[in-house]
């Protein structure tokens, strides 16, 4: 554990500095926004969700060109891309400065990046470890962000919320080349046609992770949007004291998460997690929108937070599970994809609704997302069924490999040349991992 540890705290620091300059000014931008000049409900939406419009266009394209320039020369272009716009966010004076500012931040499209970087560099059977690390990490960047943003935004301004933000990413390139090294080098056994992005489109499976993460990302920036708005103008509280919300909402997220990841990869009860995650979600938007007492609101945030974050240690997991080695950095460039115009969508969405039907309006059509939801995820099958086996060169034949590809059951395979063993990740429901110990033999 300590060496995955060692492997993976410098990536996952890299996302959550970048993840803390985003988070930190959700907590208020909503309110702010509106006030800006030329500001609306509407824009107010955008602005909230701004970024993801550009993390959408570019999360593919970032993924794909990590699968062939290497992850740290795309990671560097991204920071850089999100410093600059943090700045033009910075120095902003009305809306539509803003705006652009925040598209510009979105165009550092690096998560699914780092993701695929940090499943590079461990094992199929410690990456259920690895990513709850740099859940955890990223989980602690949410909180501060959560308690710090309101405070610096109240006694200081919005503004110096996006000059930290710029000085953040500096700190986060500072880290991707004193810290993080190159990863193990993978050979793969597939032609170029079966390495085309359409491909991560077949599994049934990865294609349901994708939808969760649009309506993961959307609800979240439908309560980031709701919530600051709901405490300035229906409890008149000023953004120095939002803490009291945010507060005991992420200590109860926090706590959430432990639960359901031991649930989802230990006793491979993920479908389990995400239904009972929904359920939280839509109860809080009922809560929040309907509720004229101060402490069933505060109650109904902390129960969005805690249906939110049961989410996290789980998404990048399954997506890495389901993905072919060779598809990793697409399969989570087209995730993060959806999760960026869930977020955007989320943010339009939510504003132009609270524009003509006030929070009523907003809490019924979360509601009725959260129930296509739960139909979408029934039909999901748990990452448990699929196993991996792990063969070192001295005893098995990689030149065998090629001809796994027409056995029923092999759903990947690959060679890690720099550790000199052979993986082969296979459905137990199908296939006997002697059977494949045998095909391999020398």
């Amino acid at each position: 554990m300590k060496e995955i540890v060692k492997k993976v705290l410098p990536l996952s620091l890299i996302v959550a500095l970048r993840f803390f300059g985003l988070f930190i000014v959700l907590s208020v931008l909503s309110q702010y926004a509106i006030e800006l000049k030329g500001g609306t409900a509407f824009l107010a939406g955008i602005a909230v969700g701004g970024y993801a419009f550009t993390q959408a266009l570019l999360q593919v394209p970032f993924g794909v060109l990590s699968d062939k320039i290497g992850r740290k020369k795309s990671i560097l272009i991204g920071l850089l891309l999100f410093a600059a716009g943090s700045v033009i966010c910075a120095v902003a004076d009305n809306i539509y400065m803003l705006l652009l500012g925040r598209f510009l931040q979105g165009a550092g499209a690096i998560g699914s990046v780092v993701t695929a970087m940090i499943a590079d560099y461990v094992r199929e059977d410690e990456r259920a470890h690895a990513m709850a690390v740099m859940g955890m990490v990223i989980a602690l960047s949410f909180a501060a962000a959560m308690i710090i943003g309101p405070i610096i935004g109240g006694l200081y301004s919005v503004k110096a919320l996006f000059w930290l933000t710029a000085v953040l990413a500096i700190l986060a390139l500072a880290i991707l080349f004193s810290a993080v090294g190159e990863p193990p080098k993978i050979v793969h056994h597939y032609s170029e046609e079966e390495a085309k992005i359409k491909h991560v489109f077949k599994d049934k499976d990865l294609v349901r992770m994708y939808i969760t993460f649009l309506f993961h990302s959307s609800t979240m920036a439908i309560a980031f949007f709701l919530i600051p708005i709901i405490m300035k103008q229906k409890f008149g509280m000023g953004p120095e004291t939002y803490w009291k919300v945010y507060l005991p909402a992420v200590i109860f997220g926090i706590v959430a998460m432990a639960p359901a990841a031991i649930l989802g990869e230990k006793y491979h009860k993920g479908k389990e997690v995400f239904i009972a995650s929904i359920i939280f979600i839509a109860l809080s938007f009922l809560l929040m929108g309907y509720s004229n007492s101060f402490l069933l609101f505060a109650v109904g945030a902390v129960f969005f937070f805690i249906g939110f974050n049961m989410f996290e240690p789980l998404l990048q997991s399954f997506v890495s599970k389901f993905a072919k080695v060779h598809q990793k950095g697409a399969a989570l460039g087209v995730a993060n994809t959806f999760a960026y115009v869930g977020i955007f969508l989320g943010g339009a969405i939510g504003g132009l609704l609270y524009q003509y039907f006030h929070e009523n309006g907003v809490a019924i059509f979360v509601l009725m997302v959260c129930i296509i939801w739960i139909f979408w995820i029934v039909g999901m099958r748990n990452p448990g069924v699929r196993a991996n086996l792990f063969l070192d060169f001295e005893n098995f034949d990689k030149e065998k490999l090629s001809g796994l590809k027409v056995v029923e059951g092999i759903t990947d395979f690959y060679v890690n040349e720099t550790e000199k063993i052979i993986v082969v990740k296979y459905d137990k429901e199908k296939l006997d991992e002697d059977y494949i110990k045998e095909f391999l033999k020398k």
